[in-house]
C-alpha cells in the first residue's frame, strides 16, 4: 500500500469574494473554489466577474494555490454561448480546474480543449464506483462525491475507480441529493440547479401521518439538517482515500473561512506529524461561533437518522451556553456552560420558533450581584442584555441561550488576513558565481515552485582592497527578502579571488530576482484551445426542420402524424397498470414500483396483454447495489428508465459484455439533468436510445432545446406530480420509529403514509424507494397539455403521463383526456382545466413566444 503524503492531501477552501481569497490562503488552504457572476451554484454570493480571471489566479498562484472555478449549474441552450465564452477566459487565465455539473458542458469544454482540467461536482450526483466510471471517457479528473457517501463507501469508490476523491467535510448539508432537488423552483421560482436556493428545507412542517396531523412539540423543521463537521474524523477520512477536504461556505464571511480553514489546516498537519489530530473543545468552539446549526458528521459514519436533524431551529446558533435558570427585572441567570464577556451576542430560543427571535448583544455580566470584568468562564451568571434589545416577558425558565457572536475572535480572523505581511514564505537556493572584470553571476531557485531564474550585476567584478566579498556577506544581502513571498534557504557562494562589486548591484539583483521569481510563479498554466462553435455538432437536418417549424407557416399536424404520437404512462402500483391495460393506447408502461417484489408481477400482466412494460431504476445507485439492476435484468423488461449514470454504466456494459444476448431498450429519465442539445446528445451517444428532458426547463427553454436537437430521441412528460426533494433522510424512521437506519426502523413505510404538511395547507405526499430514500412529491399534479401542439409541430412523438396516487378509474380518465389531446379533438386547455391540475411544464411555466 502506497504511503499516504501530506502533499497529497489538499484543503479545498470556499471564496466569494476577495476578502474570502484572502482568508483561505492565509490560513492555510491548497486550493481555492470560486465562482464568477452567472454560471455558479452560489448566484447570491458576491461572486467575481469573468475579468478578474487572470488577476484572481496570478494572486493565488503567486502562494502556490490552485484555484478552481465552479460552474456547477445547468446550463440552458440559448446560453451556450455565454457559456463557451467563460470557458475560453478560464483556457485563457490558466484556471486550474473547472468544477461541472452539466454533462452538456463538459461535451463543449472537451470540443474546446482536450487537456483542460475538469472536476466532476456534487451536482453531478456521483456516489458510486459505476457512476465515476460513466464520467471516465470525458477525462474528468477529479470527482466530489455525495454528501450521502459513508467513509466505507468512499474507499471502495476511489479503490475501484482510481481517481481521487474530494470529499464536503465542513459546512451546510442539503437534506436532499446535490442535484436531485426541485423544491425551491417548485415553489419559489429559484431553482437549485442554478445557484438559487431558497432553502425549502429550512422552512417548517406539520407531520401528516395518514391524513391525520401528528403532533411534534417544539420540532417543525422536519427537514432541516445540522451542519456537518467532520474534523474529529479527520484520520478516517484520510485513510478511507479523501484527498480533497471540501469546505462548503461561499456565502459566508471572511472570518468564517479563516476560521475553518485554519482548523482543518492544523488537524491535518497534526495528522501528518504523528499527533492527535482531534480538535480541542476551544477549536470546535471556534468552529460552533462561526456558524452552526448543531453539528453532525452527517451521512461520513453511516446513516443515523435520530442525528441528522433537529427539527427545533433552521438557523445557525452559534455556540451552546446553556439555559435559563432564572428570570430577574433586568436579566437572566445561567449556569455557564461555555466562556461569555460583555459585547458577546445572544439569542435565546423562547415561545414559538417560527416568530421573531429574543436576542442581542451582552451589557454587562454579574456574578451574585456583583459585576464581572473580562470573560467569564463558568458558574451560575447573571446576563444583562442591551436596553431594548430582548423583550424578557418572551424568555422562559429552561430555554436554551447560544453565544452568536464573538467580536475579540472575529478581530483576531481579521488580523490574518488584513494584514501588510505575505501570507506565506517559500525556500529559495541561491547560486552565486564570479570571476574577475566578468558580472556577477547569480541562479535564484524557487525550490517548491520549481524554476529558476538568472540574474547578473550591471558591474563587472573588481579586485577587492579591503573587504572581499564571502558567503556571511552574501546571507546578509541576498538574505534580504523581508516583505516578499521568499526567504534564503540555501546559497552557495563560488567566487575566483578576492572580489567585489557596489552593494547597490546585490540589493538590485536581489530585488529583480525577486521580480522574475513572482513573474514565474504567477504565469498562467498552458492548455490546448481550439476554435470550436457552439452549434457546430447540431445536423443540418435538425436545423433545416426547425427552422421550417418557426417559419410563418409552420406546418399544421395532420391526423397520421397525430396517430403516429405515443403516450406512455408511469405508475406506481399495480393496480394502475392493470388501469392502464384497460386503454388501448399506452403501449409502453413505466413501473416505478417502492419494492422491487412487486416488479414481477407487472412485468406478467402487461406481458400477458402483448404491452410493453419499462423498469425503473432508482434515482440514486449507491456502492454495493447493482443487485438490483441485475434483478430487473432477470425481469426480461422490454425497456429500463435510467435515472442515474450509474445505472447508465452498468445497462451499457452489461449490453458491450453479452452483444447475443437480448437487451432492453434504455431510456434516460429527467434526473439526468439534460438541459441543453449537447447533454442529449451525450446520453444518446453513450448508447441510450432516448432522453427526458430535465424538469428545470420551462416551456420556453424546451422549446429552446427542442430546436437543437433530435425530437424523435426525446420523451416529453406532460403530466406528473413533481418530484421535489430527493433524500437520504428517512422522515418515516426518523419521526415514525425508535429506530436509526433500515436495519432497526421496523419498516413503518410499510404501513402509513405519511405527507408534509406546508405553511399554506398543501399535504406533499413522502415516498419511500427500495434504497429506503424519501422522495416528497407536489401536492398538486401540473400539466403541460396546453404545449402539445407546439411540441408535436416540432418533432416529439411520444409523451409521459405520470401518476402517483391516483385510483384507476382516475388513471383512465387522464389517459383518455390526453389521447383526445393530442388528436385534435379537444384542446391542451380543456385538459388541465377538467383535471383541476396547475398549467405548468417542468418547475416553471416561463414564457413562451409563438
Amino acid at each position: 500500500m502506497r504511503t499516504i503524503r501530506r502533499e497529497d492531501v489538499e484543503l479545498l477552501a470556499p471564496a466569494g469574494d476577495w476578502d474570502c481569497l484572502r482568508a483561505a490562503v492565509a490560513n492555510g488552504a491548497d486550493a481555492v473554489f470560486f465562482g464568477v457572476e452567472k454560471f455558479n451554484a452560489r448566484a447570491r454570493a458576491h461572486n467575481f466577474t469573468m475579468a478578474e480571471l487572470p488577476d484572481i489566479m496570478s494572486f493565488l498562484h503567486l502562494y502556490g494555490v490552485q484555484g478552481f472555478l465552479t460552474f456547477n449549474i445547468l446550463v440552458f441552450e440559448e446560453e451556450l454561448n455565454d457559456a463557451k465564452q467563460l470557458i475560453d477566459a478560464c483556457v485563457d487565465a490558466g484556471v486550474d480546474a473547472v468544477i461541472v455539473q452539466d454533462l452538456g458542458l463538459v461535451k463543449m469544454i472537451r470540443e474546446i480543449s482536450p487537456d483542460f482540467p475538469i472536476h466532476g461536482s456534487t451536482q453531478m450526483t456521483i456516489t458510486s464506483p459505476e457512476a465515476v466510471e460513466f464520467t471516465k471517457p470525458f477525462d474528468i479528473e477529479r470527482v466530489v462525491l455525495g454528501r450521502e457517501n459513508n467513509l466505507k463507501q468512499i474507499k471502495q469508490i476511489g479503490d475501484q475507480a482510481k481517481l481521487p476523491m474530494e470529499v464536503f467535510v465542513h459546512g451546510a448539508l442539503c437534506v436532499s441529493y446535490s442535484g436531485q432537488c426541485l423544491t425551491s423552483e417548485m415553489w419559489g421560482g429559484r431553482s437549485a440547479n442554478r445557484g438559487e436556493c431558497a432553502q425549502a428545507c429550512r422552512l417548517p412542517y406539520d407531520l401528516m401521518v395518514d391524513g391525520e396531523h401528528k403532533p411534534m412539540g417544539d420540532v417543525t423543521y422536519l427537514l432541516s439538517p445540522k451542519d456537518l463537521a467532520a474534523i474529529e474524523i479527520v484520520p478516517e477520512l484520510i485513510e478511507a482515500g479523501v484527498r480533497s477536504f471540501k469546505i462548503e461556505g461561499r456565502l459566508k464571511t471572511p472570518e468564517y473561512v479563516a476560521n475553518v480553514v485554519s482548523k482543518y489546516r492544523r488537524a491535518i498537519d497534526r495528522y501528518f506529524d504523528g499527533q492527535d489530530a482531534r480538535p480541542s473543545k476551544e477549536e470546535v468552539r471556534e468552529l460552533q461561533q462561526s456558524f452552526s446549526r448543531g453539528f453532525t458528521v452527517g451521512f461520513l459514519q453511516g446513516t443515523n437518522n435520530k442525528q441528522l436533524v433537529d427539527g427545533t431551529f433552521p438557523k445557525s446558533r452559534g455556540v451552546f451556553v446553556g439555559r435559563i435558570k432564572q428570570i430577574l427585572r433586568d436579566a437572566v441567570i445561567c449556569e455557564l456552560e461555555a466562556p461569555l464577556k460583555r459585547g458577546d451576542g445572544l439569542v435565546f430560543d423562547a415561545g414559538d420558533p417560527t416568530k421573531k427571535e429574543e436576542g442581542g448583544r451582552i451589557y454587562d455580566l454579574r456574578r451574585k450581584g456583583e459585576k464581572l470584568e473580562g470573560e467569564a468562564e463558568g458558574g451560575l451568571i447573571e446576563i444583562v442584555m442591551g436596553r431594548n434589545d430582548v423583550e424578557l416577558g418572551r424568555l422562559h425558565v429552561g430555554d436554551r441561550i447560544w453565544k452568536t457572536n464573538d467580536p475579540a475572535l472575529d478581530k483576531r480572523l481579521r488580523q490574518t488576513f488584513e494584514t501588510d505581511k505575505p501570507y506565506r514564505t517559500f525556500p529559495v537556493s541561491v547560486k552565486v558565481t564570479g570571476v574577475l572584470g566578468e558580472t556577477l553571476k547569480s541562479w535564484w531557485t524557487d525550490i517548491r515552485g520549481g524554476h529558476t531564474v538568472f540574474v547578473q550585476s550591471e558591474l563587472p567584478l573588481v579586485q577587492a582592497e579591503k573587504r572581499p566579498m564571502d558567503e556571511q556577506l552574501f546571507t546578509e544581502q541576498f538574505g534580504r527578502l523581508g516583505g516578499t513571498i521568499y526567504e534564503l534557504a540555501e546559497l552557495d557562494v563560488q567566487l575566483d579571488g578576492a572580489l567585489i562589486v557596489p552593494m547597490r548591484e546585490l540589493n538590485s539583483m536581489r530585488r529583480m530576482a525577486v521580480e522574475l521569481m513572482e513573474d514565474e510563479r504567477q504565469k498562467p498554466r498552458a492548455y490546448i484551445k481550439r476554435e470550436v462553435g457552439v452549434y457546430d455538432d447540431v445536423p443540418a437536418a435538425v436545423t433545416e426542420h426547425h427552422a421550417a417549424v418557426t417559419a410563418a407557416n409552420a406546418p399544421v399536424l395532420s391526423p397520421a402524424d397525430r396517430s403516429a404520437v405515443e403516450l406512455t404512462a408511469l405508475c406506481r402500483n399495480l393496480d394502475q397498470v392493470k388501469a392502464v391495460l384497460t386503454t388501448t393506447d399506452v403501449g409502453l408502461i413505466y413501473a416505478d414500483f417502492e419494492f422491487i417484489k412487486q416488479f414481477p408481477a407487472a412485468v406478467e400482466a402487461v406481458h400477458a396483454a402483448g404491452r410493453k412494460i419499462a423498469l425503473v431504476t432508482p434515482r440514486i445507485h449507491m456502492p454495493g447495489e447493482t443487485g438490483y439492476f441485475n434483478n430487473i435484468l432477470k425481469l426480461k423488461p422490454d425497456a429500463v428508465l435510467i435515472r442515474n449514470t450509474g445505472a447508465a454504466y452498468y445497462f451499457l456494459k452489461h449490453r458491450f459484455e453479452n452483444p447475443d444476448a437480448p437487451q432492453p431498450q434504455l431510456i434516460g429519465d429527467f434526473s439526468l439533468n439534460i438541459a441543453n442539445h449537447k447533454a442529449a446528445d451525450l446520453f444518446l451517444a453513450a448508447g441510450l436510445s432516448k432522453v427526458t428532458p430535465s424538469y428545470d426547463l420551462n416551456i420556453q427553454q424546451m422549446v429552446d432545446l427542442l430546436r437543437r436537437s433530435e425530437t424523435s430521441k426525446l420523451e416529453v412528460v406532460i403530466h406528473q406530480h413533481m418530484p421535489m426533494f430527493h433524500t437520504e433522510h428517512c422522515v418515516y424512521c426518523t419521526f415514525l420509529s425508535e429506530g436509526t437506519d433500515f436495519t432497526n426502523c421496523g419498516r413503518p413505510c410499510e404501513e402509513k403514509r405519511v405527507s408534509l404538511q406546508d405553511r399554506v395547507g398543501m399535504s406533499h405526499p413522502v415516498r419511500v424507494d427500495e434504497g429506503c430514500r424519501n422522495t416528497v412529491y407536489n401536492a398538486i399534479d401540473q400539466s403541460g397539455a396546453e404545449y402539445l401542439n407546439h411540441f408535436m409541430d416540432l418533432g416529439i412523438r411520444s409523451f409521459r403521463v405520470e401518476f402517483l396516487e391516483e385510483t384507476p378509474e382516475k388513471v383512465t380518465e387522464i389517459l383518455d383526456l390526453y389521447r383526445q389531446a393530442i388528436d385534435g379533438q379537444i384542446s391542451g386547455t380543456q385538459v388541465w382545466r377538467s383535471l383541476k391540475a396547475t398549467n405548468q411544464l417542468g418547475v416553471t411555466k416561463g414564457t413562451l413566444v409563438k
